[in-house]
């Protein structure tokens, strides 16, 4: 049995509290039978603690969560707080000392920022001030993505919480870094010989990262006018996946060593050419057979609003391993379809020996390893179709964790036991996110975008990018 915790849940009644972290927190504290466990609601907006937990029980509702589950949850001690000055922080954190001090609990602290980027610098001076982060046992700071907005708002974010939290107490959680098959990337890279001893410039022509969404803002128009693609995916969904896929192996599999190599990848990453970057925004188009409206014509979206919504680059790691080999990252909005996916085309034999008409016969191997939806692996190898001819076709070796698993832990899940364990190997640290943004300040604010249709694959002008074979990007 766990020790019990106190969750103190700054931006509880927000939409990430709603649709991730409640129902996600409900089953962790079963999971991992913490001994007790409070809730502390924290907003700006006065209401009262029946409302907070009627909002809770909706929340478990909404996301499906077993009933048994959601009972046990809301077992536990709840209460809200409004917090809006120095004073009511102070009271805040009195309330929390009392709340501790009649459940006998060890004052174990997990204080998650849910809150928008402008209200981080102030959220952390108000717990700094009350108090808050000092209770008997441990503290932890969990701060939601985008870590700042540009490169001087990132460092002077990261000087707000050290003056107040060391780097061991502090989780920036990037909730892509919890799925399954990223999780799993680390073992299939390290355990395995047959690509541990293939992965690199020897082998591999190129890498593709691609995380692509069907949906629009989703209500969020505000929030992402103001930050837009690179801000919102690039500079830390895509570049952690970049970092586990090209960083050398750690001494040993710790937080510590696993954070070193990743700013090591970052380090090596040659300053991005302007001509290696398309930027894109979506028009009026069909996602399915539903049409969809454009981008400018979103609520509270300016008209001359230059936020892109699709980033495509292509990035070189100039390093030992991977010098020559481009590294491709794409996202976007109403794409296709919604796919999560790191794709690795390796190079082919230096000789053919199976040819029809001049034409080689052969294919290239491509590892695709799936992270969203339907999670695992597909190799593509060649073998000989049945018959006299000696045709060759691609079979591919595949695994799905949807085959094997009865179900997979949620994202958020998974990282959210992290924290009580303290454990912070899936988490970004101050250097890396200060590093991402190095590479990519010089991309914000850039006014040459590219319109594609709701429903494509992105701009056309995004094709040019790729040098390597099949000279376009994977199909979604």
């Amino acid at each position: 049995m766990t020790e019990a915790v106190t969750f103190v849940i700054f931006g509880a009644t927000g939409h990430l509290s709603r649709t991730k972290l409640l129902p996600s927190l409900a089953k962790v504290i079963d999971h991992e039978d913490l001994s007790g466990h409070a809730v502390v609601g924290v907003g700006s907006r006065d209401r009262s603690t029946e409302d907070f937990v009627t909002f809770v029980r909706e929340s478990l509702t909404s996301a499906q969560v077993d009933p048994r589950v959601s009972e046990r949850f809301l077992s536990g001690t709840f209460s809200y707080h409004a917090v809006s000055d120095e004073a009511s922080y102070k009271d805040l954190a009195a309330h929390v000392e009392r709340i501790e001090a009649a459940n006998s609990m060890p004052a174990n602290r997990l204080l998650y920022l849910a809150v928008p980027p402008s209200k981080l610098d102030a959220t952390i001076g108000g717990i700094a001030a009350s108090g808050l982060d000092s209770g008997a046992g441990w503290t932890r700071l969990v701060v939601e993505k985008p870590f700042g907005s540009d490169l001087a708002s990132a460092v002077r974010s990261n000087e707000i919480i050290h003056a107040s939290f060391s780097e061991e107490q502090v989780y920036r959680i990037d909730h892509f870094l919890g799925k399954e098959t990223v999780r799993n990337l680390l073992v299939f890279r390290f355990t395995n010989s047959l690509f541990e001893q293939t992965w690199n410039r020897r082998h591999i022509e190129s890498v593709e990262i691609t995380v692509a969404e069907s949906t629009g803002v989703d209500g969020r128009s505000a929030y992402f006018d103001e930050s837009g693609t690179v801000r919102d995916m690039v500079q830390n969904h895509l570049t952690q996946i970049l970092t586990l896929t090209a960083m050398e192996p750690p001494v040993v599999m710790d937080a510590a060593s696993i954070h070193a190599e990743k700013v090591k990848v970052l380090s090596a990453v040659r300053p991005i050419d302007p001509a290696d970057v398309v930027l894109g925004r979506y028009g009026a188009g069909w996602i399915g057979d539903e049409p969809v409206v454009g981008y400018l014509d979103e609520p509270d979206v300016s008209d001359d609003s230059i936020t892109p919504t699709f980033a495509a680059l292509r990035i070189n790691v100039d390093n030992w391993r991977w010098h020559g080999v481009p590294f491709y990252l794409r996202t976007g909005k109403r794409m296709a379809k919604r796919t999560s996916l790191v794709t690795v085309r390796y190079l082919r034999p230096p000789i053919c020996l199976f040819h029809a008409a001049g034409t080689c016969r052969g294919h290239q191997n491509v590892l695709t390893l799936r992270l969203q939806p339907d999670e695992g692996f597909e190799l593509l190898i060649d073998v000989k179709q049945p018959g006299p001819d000696s045709m060759i076709g691609q079979i591919p070796l595949s695994v799905s964790y949807d085959e094997i698993l009865e179900s997979a832990p949620d994202a958020y899940e998974t990282l959210l036991a992290d924290v009580i364990w303290g454990d912070q190997t899936l988490f970004v640290r101050s250097d890396e996110v200060e590093a991402a943004w190095k590479l990519y300040e010089p991309l914000l604010d850039r006014a040459d975008i590219h319109a594609y249709p709701a429903g494509s694959h992105g701009p056309e002008s995004a094709e040019r990018l790729i040098v390597t074979e099949p000279g376009i990007w994977t199909r979604i």
